[in-house]
């Protein structure tokens, strides 16, 4: 019997889009490992530099800021010219980025460095808005991509967690040269590059598009002084009243970029988009999820490592510490996973309430139980689950809302978001520890209560994004019905 040619084209379209996502897993690694091989590396990037410790701070500043600047623009400029080609260029200025790392001998050199390779963090985005493209045609773009983004999480986190073990391992078996160990990530970023060149397909472009060029420039504004603000507030602590100024003022600029992009005709961003009931909610859970997913692991590996003689802390050494931390990137993966297979046959609004939930309760039970390891290790591990699918579910979601021709930059939103929650978390939560610091009998240590502060927000974080998304409308995120 022969096949139906209905039947023969979705097999056709599925086994592209199946290698196309086979694709992205391997981008997704390498995304991961450039995410997880540097950190046990920063002590001797330290030395080498001839930094002090508290410098560090400034690469992850730096590249936050980076990725918030460009992110929604490469996103766009996704939309109009083309996602893969977007995507190529990002992968190169990565790829140059991490080979000006493993030779930088200098701060500024390689604080430069480290900000341009954050053009990475656009990866994600553009290879959703692809699969979305991919898949819209036959009629499968929603629950496509939701079931992809799991498995690109997966590939994220597992990446992390193999950057996180060869780098040690790397750099002892090179005799501890630190240019030598940091050429291995390089390699990486520039084999994935050619990966993409070859292996993956176009979409197709919107036509008519336009780059509101005023608009970005408004928004690339907005969002300096605000991660700017939040930056210094962490550094220099609340008393610094002009650190409070310029965040006032990056607010007023957020208030200007939405009255300006009301009157655009092809706005940068979408405004009315944003408002829709089935978008907004997305973008503020993927906020909230920042608070908890890039803000509170500073917390929770200082808590591990407060000796218990104070009361409080578990006294684990650095590689207890990175066990524990492993634990927690093992439970995104399932989570992850889990999202992928249920969202098959559950409702999709459904599975990403209850995912916000486990992240609430996660962190409640910090409240009460956070003495033991055991019982770090049980709450971090129901947060995890929650934070990975959510990770998954967000810019999966976010492409389902947005009109064609805007899948790139509402994905990247959520990134955008994601990381503005996380960088007002991590000033928010050094101010609060801060706060403690000598009242208890350790000068160094955070007090239990600065501890206890960080837990109760990212619970509330975790509750409140549940209570969002019951507001997104029952039928969102589902496929379009056949034509």
């Amino acid at each position: 019997m022969s096949t139906p040619p209905s039947a023969a084209l979705r097999t056709s379209a599925l086994g592209i889009t199946a290698g196309l996502i086979g694709w992205f897993i391997v981008v997704e690694i390498v995304s991961g490992i450039l995410q997880g091989y540097y950190v046990p590396l920063f002590s001797d990037i330290v030395v080498t530099l001839g930094i002090h410790d508290s410098d560090v701070n400034w690469f992850e500043a730096a590249q936050l800021l980076l990725s918030a600047l460009v992110v929604p623009i490469l996103a766009k400029l996704g939309d109009m010219y083309g996602h893969k080609r977007i995507l190529l260029i990002a992968a190169v200025l990565t790829a140059g980025a991490t080979w000006w790392l493993a030779f930088a001998t200098s701060f500024w050199s390689f604080l430069i460095a480290w900000a341009l390779q954050g053009f990475y963090v656009v990866w994600l985005p553009l290879e959703i808005a692809l699969i979305f493209e991919r898949g819209r045609a036959q009629q499968r773009g929603v629950s496509m991509t939701r079931r992809a983004a799991g498995l690109l999480v997966v590939g994220l986190q597992a990446g992390a967690i193999i950057g996180a073990l060869a780098a040690g391992r790397i750099f002892a078996a090179t005799g501890q040269n630190l240019s030598a160990t940091l050429i291995v990530p390089a390699i990486a970023v520039t084999l994935v590059t050619v990966v993409i060149w070859i292996g993956v397909p176009e979409s197709t472009p919107e036509p008519g598009r336009k780059l509101d060029t005023g608009g970005f420039v408004l928004l690339a504004m907005a969002l300096l002084l605000v991660t700017s603000a939040l930056t210094f507030l962490r550094l220099n602590g609340p008393a610094a009243a002009w650190v409070w100024l310029l965040l006032v003022i990056g607010m007023a600029g957020f208030a200007l970029f939405g009255w300006f992009e009301l009157r655009q005709n092809d706005p940068a961003v979408d405004i009315r988009v944003l408002r829709r009931p089935e978008m907004w909610p997305v973008q503020a859970t993927a906020f909230l999820v920042g608070i908890s997913l890039l803000g509170a692991q500073g917390p929770l590996s200082t808590y591990a490592g407060t000796d218990p003689a104070l009361g409080y802390g578990l006294g684990l050494d650095a590689t207890e510490r990175s066990n524990l931390i492993g634990v927690y990137l093992v439970s995104l993966i399932v989570g992850a996973i889990v999202f992928s297979v249920t969202s098959r046959r559950a409702s999709p609004r459904v599975v990403l309430i209850a995912a916000a939930l486990l992240v609430g309760i996660g962190y409640a039970l910090f409240l009460p139980f956070h003495l033991d390891v055991w019982q770090v290790v049980v709450n971090l591990s129901i947060a995890g689950l929650g934070c990975g699918a959510l990770v998954g579910a967000m810019p999966a979601a976010a492409a389902a809302a947005a009109p064609r021709g805007q899948t790139g930059i509402a994905s990247a939103l959520t990134n955008t978001t994601k990381t503005i929650g996380g960088t007002f978390s991590s000033a928010v939560f050094g101010v609060v520890l801060a706060a403690g610091a000598g009242v208890v009998a350790s000068e160094t240590a955070a007090s239990l209560g600065g501890y206890l502060t960080v837990w109760g927000i990212c619970a509330a974080g975790g509750f409140f994004a549940a209570i969002l998304l019951v507001f997104v409308p029952k039928v969102a995120f589902a496929d379009a019905p056949p034509a």
